[in-house]
């Protein structure tokens, strides 16, 4: 058996985005004969044990709490403190671990998040192998500019591993840029593909019309996005106009810029047809995807995108840039003659481009069933769960300890 300490910010139950998702994802289909799995995360939240076993993960929780805080109380002091702390604080933890499980192999998830108390680790523990899984979706530059205060060792979180794994090509091509010479494998993230092309009856789908607000005749966009810059949702609402009035735009998620986006939205002259749902529950979100009939997010950066592959596998036809990892599974049928197309491709900052892409489909449908059907043959064969646990454990945990 081998002891395999993880290092991540945060973990189930709370908090929990792609990463983590995918860490539960691949630890729930290792067999624990074969791999003991701990981790080291921030707790944030008092009412969260300091230790907890989840899943084949036994979980280690460090850092200033608060009772029951909100997303809002986590980018305040002291949680917002958390993040750097947590560079140090997780190397001494995970030193202290050690002495007690004599630990095989570290694996940071993210390099802006983790490398650097892994890369701390190695340099006490050189014999313990180490693997650097790059998970991230903020522009390259972006993560650069806020590692400065510690950007050495951000480096050698990069140099000191021994494995580097990507979700992504345009990942891959960052490790080596920052200086990583050792084996290197991409491997995607994936979705639960039977969750998201499953079927639900016509009443089901006709409850989830009504509560949009979509009627007969409508056309209905969507998008599963935290509401930040990086996603560029403002750039769909800005394609409204272009478009005729009964294509609407139907937004899941929460984040920071949506009172911009209400606002622009409203100077657009355009908000009776955005709809703002909030966050929906992952167990909803097939309903709402089947619901509608176009999938779009013109990203401005993306480390690979899992909420295009869950359209895709809900059947969805999808509108996109080819920006950071989508170049990866998002082929259209002009700029990438030579390979079966999956979706259509627009440039960043192009509302006008978007509205094109959205005519498009509508003009042509034969084509879009064509392409949507590409998309969701191609999701099942390289993007379910089940193959990348298999991959990890093969290519990844398999030469890592050999």
């Amino acid at each position: 058996m081998k002891k395999i300490l993880i290092f991540s910010l945060a973990y189930y139950p709370k908090h929990v985005g792609g990463a983590e998702v995918a860490i539960k994802e691949i630890t729930d289909r290792l067999d624990p004969k074969d791999y003991e799995f701990h981790m080291v995360a921030l707790r944030f939240d008092d009412t969260l044990s300091e230790t907890e076993q989840i899943g084949n993960v036994l979980v280690h929780r460090i850092g200033p709490t608060k009772h029951d805080p909100t997303m809002s109380d986590l980018r305040k002091f002291p949680l917002y403190a958390n993040k750097f702390l947590y560079q140090f604080l997780a190397a001494w933890k995970a030193h202290k671990l050690h002495q007690k499980y004599h630990f095989d192999g570290i694996w940071a998830m993210m390099a802006h998040s983790c490398g650097v108390p892994a890369g701390l680790f190695k340099t006490f523990h050189p014999k313990v192998k180490y693997l650097l899984t790059l998970q991230e979706g903020d522009p390259i530059p972006y993560i650069k500019k806020k590692m400065l205060p510690i950007y050495p060792l951000f480096v050698r979180g990069f140099t000191s591993a021994d494995m580097v794994q990507a979700i992504s090509n345009y990942l891959a091509d960052w490790a080596k840029n920052m200086g990583f010479k050792g084996p290197l494998f991409v491997i995607p993230n994936a979705v639960s593909t039977k969750h998201f092309s499953q079927e639900y009856s016509k009443e089901e789908i006709d409850h989830v019309k009504k509560l949009i607000g979509k009627n007969e005749g409508d056309l209905f966009l969507i998008t599963t996005s935290r509401l930040v810059k990086k996603n560029a949702v403002d750039d769909v609402i800005r394609s409204l106009p272009h478009l005729p009035k009964n294509i609407k735009f139907a937004i899941l998620g929460i984040g920071p810029d949506e009172e911009m986006l209400r606002l622009l939205a409203a100077s657009l002259k355009v908000s009776d047809r955005v709809i703002f749902l909030g966050q929906i529950a992952h167990t909803e979100m097939p309903k709402y995807l089947k619901a509608c009939d176009i999938f779009i997010r013109p990203s401005l950066s993306e480390g690979m995108g899992n909420s295009f592959i869950e359209a895709m596998a809900a059947g969805l036809p999808v509108i996109a840039t080819r920006e950071g990892g989508i170049a990866d599974f998002l082929f259209d049928p002009e700029l990438n003659p030579n390979t079966p197309p999956t979706g259509r491709a627009v440039h960043p900052r192009d509302p006008e481009g978007i509205a094109r892409a959205v005519e498009l489909f509508m003009e042509k449908p034969e084509e879009t069933a064509k392409i949507a059907a590409n998309a969701k043959k191609m999701v099942f064969a390289k993007y379910d769960w089940d193959i990348i646990a298999r991959d990890m454990k093969e290519k990844v945990f398999g030469n890592l300890f050999n």
